[in-house]
């Protein structure tokens, strides 16, 4: 069979999320974390964005309303990734989730990307990260990428709020 690529441009457009609770995935994505609702269907559904897309999360309660947390053993999603646009913008989100006590699950510098990751309220992964300059990316000795998981370094993180 001929070898297929993708497009190069292509990308990944958005994550649809199964949420028990439309409100209380709301007041997380969009009070917490500061995406914009984009539209709504009553009860059962919503579409929120960063940057006036028309949606980059969707959240419903289709087949999920109520129901409990997914088991973390179980096959399905790791996480979703939101990638900020500078090492500055995850500072001030990750102040902002220090501030309301919010839990953490990790933290890694991965030669390529600095990430926090947590959970949202209905046990889904998050991943919130920012892309160092490919400049900066690690290549082992035959020049191919070398990514790896390191502690990342909070302090250093935050003093790019300074």
């Amino acid at each position: 069979m001929k070898n297929y690529e993708i497009p190069t441009h292509t990308r990944i457009g958005h994550v649809h999320l199964k949420v028990s609770d439309l409100q209380r995935a709301l007041d997380f994505y969009c009070d917490l974390l500061g995406f914009e609702l984009m539209s709504r269907m009553g009860e059962q559904a919503a579409f929120i964005s960063a940057g006036g897309y028309h949606h980059h999360i969707g959240l419903n309660t289709w087949y999920s309303k109520g129901q409990p947390n997914a088991p973390k053993q179980q096959v399905g999603l790791f996480h979703t990734a939101i990638l900020y646009p500078t090492r500055k913008d995850l500072a001030k989100i990750y102040k902002r989730l220090k501030e309301h006590d919010y839990p953490f699950t990790g933290f890694a510098d991965h030669g390529v990307s600095e990430a926090l990751y947590l959970d949202d309220p209905d046990g889904n992964g998050v991943e919130l990260y920012w892309d160092k300059p490919k400049s900066e990316w690690p290549l082992d000795h035959n020049g191919n990428l070398d990514m790896y998981t390191r502690p990342l370094n909070l302090i250093e993180l935050l003093s790019e709020l300074k």
